[in-house]
């Protein structure tokens, strides 16, 4: 049965996929760069994992990040209201991500909120798939985003398209950061 805590879903949905993929837990350390023992812990839901973490879990699996932690729904939900957007944390970086469209497999667009706290840094070390397209619209705050060797200082308005093909890394300064992300 499927627990109702976003904490433990998202144990359980993560080694669900593993099970699917037919993948060790030491191929996935190997391919992701963390730790089997972290993994372990991971799916057995006795920590969480870190955005970096999910993001080289993404990597290792292929997956939009979007995908990895909110696995697709089999039925296409046209309407999904704002309390039951699925809505991930990672206290110790300060960072919320909410899944605003409705899941869908059969979607191309999707569209995420996340916020950062202030004086904080994550990053990516490459993409889930070289090519993801994002356009990023900076809703309060400022960010910086760095793509390869690339720094965009973005404001509250801004709105900058880019599709991934290597590393990239997101900052805050003195304010929390609260942008959308639609991703095709």
């Amino acid at each position: 049965m499927e627990s109702r805590d976003p904490h433990a879903s998202l144990a359980q949905h993560l080694r669900r996929l593993r099970m699917e993929r037919a993948v060790t837990l030491a191929y996935l350390a190997e391919a992701s760069g963390i730790s089997r023992a972290t993994l372990s812990r991971i799916e057995n839901g006795e920590v969480s994992p870190t955005a970096e973490t999910l993001g080289r879990l993404a990597t290792a699996f292929a997956l939009p990040l979007s995908q990895l932690i909110a696995p697709l729904e089999p039925d296409f939900l046209p309407l999904l209201r704002h309390a039951d957007q699925g809505v991930w944390a990672d206290r110790e970086k300060g960072f919320t991500r909410r899944s605003v469209s409705p899941p869908s497999g059969r979607l191309k667009l999707e569209i995420i909120e996340a916020e950062l706290a202030p004086h904080q840094h994550i990053s990516y070390e490459r993409p889930a798939f070289i090519g993801h397209e994002h356009h990023l619209v900076m809703l309060s705050g400022s960010l910086v985003l760095t793509l390869g060797e690339v720094r965009y200082d973005l404001s509250a308005g801004d709105c900058l398209r880019y599709r991934l093909s290597g590393a990239s890394s997101f900052e805050t300064g003195d304010q929390p950061a609260r942008y959308l992300i639609a991703m095709a």
